[in-house]
């Protein structure tokens, strides 16, 4: 039996709710493989405990999630929870990703059936991953930006290290893929903006310095706002792109847009050693308590984390019966971007589905 030791952090709003459906596909997983075992360990983070202890995450905390196999993780933070100077307090980012130097943000964006996307794509039509430089890049000035009442800066900083990490990273990941659902290429697209800034003109030099080493891959290139408009246009014709981390940000919450919106993507953060997965979406307070959230991008963020354990069978299995529970309308995702019937109704929908071998969809 293959054991692996898992932090949960249950975060804020409707986090501890989609949480408890992760975990109970997880539970399930586990019975129907027989192959492994998965120990969680509770860590507390986020605003919550921000207010109850002046930290979002202990040093203790961080050092768990340091050691343990993965994290699985739930959105964090509160609007109204913020520092002194006005930013908000709850948020877990720049503790973890810097903290444990967890320089690959992977996001997927991928077109699920029945799913109402405001686009005209079909299911499975959109399928690409954007790998964002999670370290550096203008976010490594989180904090740190100088200024006064007349001006305010912030830097934006690359070094050869972190481009070419996250450059082979994007390569690698793209080897394990099917290519881009328009053509079947595995390719690579460099996002920049290299016409204009230095800094995005290095990142695209060492793109092509580690594309060198790997011929079987093909290279791509777009300028950020190119790129906007192209994950509108033709959004298929993508396998993974890779970007400086601002424009990583904004542009996979502008593919989520595109596939239904953020409740269906997952995401990972990964380094050497450490690594955890969430959703990439907020806590949605609002609706906290209601029983109404979205658990998918959670269940998501589960199966990445078995696939980055190297259980890749048991992370098929939860896509597979997402992707079945959508066919067969048992999981039905309405406009609003909530399941149809509420949390508990789509996560038992996912559990009727899970079963043994991969389905006839494909590939993930």
């Amino acid at each position: 039996m293959r054991k692996y030791h898992i932090v949960t952090i249950a975060g804020d709003g409707i986090g501890p709710e989609i949480l408890e459906s992760a975990l109970a596909v997880l539970a399930r997983v586990q019975e129907l493989s027989g192959e492994f075992a998965l120990e969680y360990e509770e860590r507390e983070g986020g605003a919550a405990c921000y207010e109850r202890h002046g930290v979002n995450l202990s040093k203790e905390s961080l050092e768990a999630c340091r050691t343990a196999d993965s994290v699985l993780k739930a959105p964090v933070g509160l609007p109204w929870v913020r520092y002194p100077d006005g930013t908000e307090a709850g948020l877990l980012g720049g503790v973890l990703r810097n903290g444990l130097d967890l320089y690959a943000n992977v996001r997927p964006v991928k077109l699920w059936p029945g799913v109402d996307a405001p686009i005209k794509a079909k299911a499975g039509e959109i399928d690409y991953v954007i790998i964002r430089e999670n370290t550096e890049g203008l976010y490594l000035s989180r904090g740190l930006g100088v200024g006064n009442d007349e001006a305010m800066a912030d830097m934006l900083l690359m070094t050869r290290k972190g481009v070419e990490r996250v450059c082979r990273f994007a390569f690698e990941a793209a080897r394990k893929r099917s290519g881009s659902p328009s053509d079947g290429v595995r390719r690579v697209t460099c996002v920049d903006k290299s016409n204009v800034l230095r800094s995005f003109a290095f990142f695209r030099r060492i793109f092509q310095e580690v594309g060198e080493q790997y011929p079987d891959i093909e290279q791509d290139f777009l300028y950020s706002d190119a790129a906007g408009q192209d994950l509108v246009r033709r959004p298929w014709r993508f396998d993974v792109l890779v970007m400086e981390n601002f424009l990583g940000d904004l542009l996979s919450d502008l593919g989520g847009g595109t596939v239904g919106g953020l409740g269906m993507c997952p995401s990972g953060n990964i380094g050497e050693g450490a690594s955890y997965f969430e959703p990439i979406h907020g806590t949605a307070p609002d609706i906290a308590g209601k029983g109404v959230a979205n658990p998918l991008s959670q269940v998501l963020a589960a199966a990445m984390m078995l696939d980055h354990l190297g259980e890749t069978a048991a992370g098929t299995m939860i896509r597979d019966a997402v992707w079945e529970a959508l066919v067969q309308e048992d999981l039905v995702i309405q406009a609003s971007g909530q399941p149809r019937g509420g949390s508990r109704t789509a996560t038992e929908a996912i559990l009727r589905h899970l079963r043994h071998g991969v389905g006839p969809q494909r590939e993930h």
